[in-house]
């Protein structure tokens, strides 16, 4: 990596002004980088990188938190990735950048395999805080469904300023996540109306990939890690719940209880954590019950792509 701790980095409202002034010089200057559709139209406001992002939600509704830009930074980055069991399940890949969460919906999660190729959905910017976000969204509203904190971890761009890689659709970083680790690459794919190239409702298609290093190949991150890194629950336990991670409130003050998806889990004694389940006192009346014993997170199956390895497995057909 090459590294440039005097130069910050530039922010994504300079490199559209240096665009439209290499323009101005004549066709005679070196070509400059395809304009990126998903950064066009951010010269104004610093609230309209987030503009998108409030305009789909009623946070009255949902608990997650509403869209504000924090500081740009150019050191100590982070990313998060979020199990995300919507529609269809995916996995919210976000990286900090100008004060945002860029975003992308990887299908099918990350893989170290070099040989795989996860295609990842531009989606629209994130504020900051929605990175320690876990919880469910209301089903009626916009990702309705169960969120897990998949992934966390900060992260560093490689050869290329991260603004520049962007716009360009080549962008190669290096992360140091607890389940994500070393070099990867995302590229955007040619919008030609192609299997994967052609965009729809202005989002991009891009490609998440593993770089060779000491972190690729091994074992399978998606089958292996099925649980929360916040805070050590699967998705069917998040889903019971109706605590958000962190708990979060509505502007006002009250709190937001959002709708579970697991709704239906609600007359299962293991969903409740055997709150009803304790003791008869021996000898008492009938309707008492000794202390209700503590809880412990129901073991449920959990949907996987592949069957885990290893000897320790059972599997049925």
């Amino acid at each position: 990596m090459t590294a440039r701790p005097s130069a910050p980095l530039p922010s994504r409202e300079g490199l559209g002004a240096g665009a439209s002034a290499a323009r101005s010089r004549g066709a005679a200057e070196k070509k400059k980088p395809v304009p990126n559709p998903s950064l066009e139209g951010r010269e104004g406001s610093a609230s309209d990188f987030l503009a998108t992002y409030n305009a789909k939600r009623d946070f009255a509704k949902t608990a997650e938190p509403p869209g504000k830009r924090g500081r740009a930074r150019t050191k100590g980055l982070t990313f998060v990735v979020q199990m995300h069991a919507a529609t269809r399940l995916h996995w919210d890949f976000r990286l900090e950048l100008d004060g945002v969460l860029l975003s992308w919906a990887v299908t099918r999660g990350p893989s170290t395999d070099l040989k795989v190729r996860r295609l990842a959905v531009r989606t629209e910017d994130h504020p900051l805080n929605y990175g320690s976000f876990e919880g469910t969204i209301p089903k009626d509203e916009y990702g309705g469904g169960t969120v897990m904190l998949w992934d966390r971890g900060t992260w560093e761009p490689v050869d290329v300023d991260p603004c520049e890689g962007v716009t360009n659709g080549k962008f190669h970083f290096r992360l140091h996540g607890e389940r994500m680790k070393g070099e990867w690459v995302l590229i955007r794919l040619k919008p030609d109306g192609g299997k994967y190239g052609g965009t729809k409702a202005g989002r991009e298609n891009w490609l998440l990939f593993k770089i060779a290093d000491e972190h690729a190949g091994g074992d399978d991150l998606v089958a292996t890690h099925v649980t929360s890194v916040a805070s050590g629950r699967g998705m069917e336990a998040i889903a019971a719940g109706s605590e958000v991670w962190p708990k979060t409130k509505r502007p006002g003050g009250s709190s937001v209880t959002p709708a579970k998806a697991g709704a239906h889990l609600q007359n299962r004694p293991d969903a409740r954590g055997g709150a009803e389940m304790g003791p008869r006192v021996r000898g008492g009346d009938d309707s008492k019950r000794g202390k209700a014993p503590a809880f412990r997170p129901p073991q449920l199956a959990t949907l996987i792509d592949t069957p885990p390895t290893g000897t320790d497995w059972l599997h049925e057909t």
